[in-house]
């Protein structure tokens, strides 16, 4: 009976891990050194390792690769492995999607948004399949506290209603039902996401108001006990979740800058600087990629005799969002969330990242107020609302396919210097074990996907700059043991990827040091090996 009433979730499901099966059996994502960096953080906690952060970054932290250690020990410590991880939370993120339809909406919206998302746009494709360390875990947790959300804020405005606090104190305050123990819970949720990725606080503001909304709306006491007390276990329960990133933070580390984004460099383009260009990346290169016309690794059209219509009706669900948002609060805290993004976007650094990853929250917003929109076209014209569906859908999975069929598939890497082919890894891989070169240097980008694919046989620094300006940055240098190996092996190697300006220093300086080497080329792959001697970055002049 329950499978019967929830056919469209449950056909939603099925279609979404069809697409993600059939793009994973094509292997078109391709294995970066962002995603490389969480696989062998979850490969190193199944050693007995406890970091807290992401390898060399302050402000995301290791929740993902602790699934990733849990599914390794079912699967295996294979690439697949971490994509079912990522797949399963975006089933749930679809499954809370569809809940919240049911909530504020009704179930012709819920369905319809779920199904949105199982076929969605490359964005949320490529971002909920290879992970970067926290995505898919901000887009379902979120949906989790918004859902929490909608159950507390009409138990706030009972308890604002009551005149006697001792009333709401003695009436079961350790029960779950009662308030104590969900606020505490509700808090540690949200403390636990915040340290997988403080990115998840742009759900706070919008929850938060909410909450308070209620109420100083239906407050009839003067007492402020009760939702203090409530507000101080959510409190606890937060500080708790997010204990490590605290800790982290009064220990020094730089938490609260990078979550700002001070490791992105700023930029300026023409007179616009600051807010100013990030608004504009915005509205630029932002839009775009939300509703799905050109994928977050270049700027090309996607699907493009659908691209206008599919514009034409994103854009009406955004202004239907506006205007229906005012009339229901459940609706205006979805959109709050949206507003609160793209504030975050432009007054932090995190805007000048062109790739449009973090525009995902938008997702779940977006995808249930088109479906809204869609009903209320429905209402009139039930052919065209079921058509517009239609085309949105074909539309989404025309820009999945396009994006899959030719190099650099769907990738996460923006800069086409970083776009490496990996499909010659394994080639790579056994040439450097049949050389006997299993230390060296090379670039972030091959580091660590050749480490985690190696098992660690081989390793490399990443010591060599890929940029076409030579920039380089101690960043790139992000586990310290890896360069401890390499220093204290007798030889090392040299891997580069698409840089011929950086091949002709390395061979000049060789030859100025009268070293011997071999070449060899193997993709986007050029070793420099068989050194006879070895030879440091900074003799070369690198």
């Amino acid at each position: 009976m329950i499978i019967r009433h929830h056919l469209g979730l449950i056909f939603a499901l099925i279609i979404a891990l069809t697409l993600k099966a059939t793009l994973l059996a094509f292997d078109v994502f391709p294995f970066n050194a962002d995603e490389a960096v969480v696989a062998l953080m979850a490969r190193h906690i199944l050693q007995g390792a406890r970091p807290v952060f992401f390898y060399g970054q302050s402000y995301l932290g290791s929740l993902d690769a602790w699934l990733i250690a849990f599914a390794f020990l079912i699967f295996g410590q294979t690439v697949l492995a971490i994509r079912i991880v990522q797949t399963v939370l975006y089933l749930g993120t679809i499954l809370t999607t569809y809940l919240l339809g049911l909530k504020i909406f009704d179930k012709w919206v819920a369905a319809s948004a779920a199904l949105l998302l199982a076929i969605p746009t490359v964005l949320t494709t490529l971002y909920t399949t290879a992970t970067l360390g926290g995505y898919g875990e901000v887009l379902l947790i979120g949906n989790i506290l918004l859902l929490w959300t909608l159950r507390l804020v009409p138990q706030t405005s009972e308890v604002a209603q009551t005149a006697k606090t001792s009333e709401v104190l003695r009436a079961r305050p350790f029960g779950f039902g009662s308030g104590f123990v969900e606020w505490f819970l509700f808090g540690l949720l949200a403390g636990v996401g915040f340290w997988g990725f403080g990115f998840l606080g742009i759900y706070f503001p919008p929850i938060a108001i909410a909450i308070l909304y209620h109420y100083f709306k239906s407050r009839k006491t003067i007492s402020f006990i009760p939702l203090v007390s409530f507000i101080s276990f959510a409190f606890l329960g937060f500080a708790i979740g997010s204990f490590p990133w605290w800790q982290a933070t009064l220990f020094g580390a730089e938490t609260l800058s990078e979550l700002g984004g001070s490791h992105l460099p700023e930029m300026t383009f023409g007179a616009l600087s600051g807010p100013a260009l990030r608004f504009v990346n915005l509205i630029i290169l932002g839009f775009p990629v939300i509703i799905g016309m050109r994928p977050p690794w270049s700027v090309k059209w996607l699907a493009l005799p659908l691209a206008p219509l599919a514009m034409i009706v994103i854009l009406g669900a955004m202004v239907w969002a506006v205007k229906t948002s005012r009339r229901d609060w459940r609706r205006a805290m979805l959109v709050g969330v949206s507003l609160t993004m793209m504030i975050a976007f432009v007054i932090t650094q995190f805007g000048l990242d062109p790739s449009g990853r973090y525009f995902l929250p938008l997702a779940t917003p977006l995808a249930l107020f088109t479906a809204d929109l869609l009903k209320r076209v429905a209402q009139e014209y039930r052919r065209a609302a079921l058509g517009l569906l239609g085309v949105l859908l074909i539309f989404n999975l025309w820009g999945n396919v396009e994006s899959a069929a030719s190099p650099p598939f769907v990738t996460t890497q923006f800069d086409p210097i970083a776009q490496v082919d990996q499909r010659a890894m394994p080639q790579l891989i056994q040439f450097l074990n049949e050389q006997g070169e299993t230390r060296g240097y090379t670039n972030y980008w091959v580091e660590f996907p050749l480490a985690f694919l190696s098992r660690e046989e081989l390793i490399y620094e990443s010591r060599l700059p890929y940029h076409e300006d030579f920039r380089h940055t101690p960043r790139d240098n992000r586990y310290a043991p890896y360069s401890l190996a390499v220093a204290d092996s007798a030889r090392a190697a040299y891997i580069t990827t698409k840089h011929p300006a950086l091949n002709g220093r390395i061979r000049d300086g060789l030859n100025r040091l009268g070293v011997k080497y071999s070449e060899k080329q193997i993709g986007d792959y050029t070793i420099f090996y068989a050194l006879s001697r070895k030879v440091e970055p900074q003799e070369l002049g690198l």
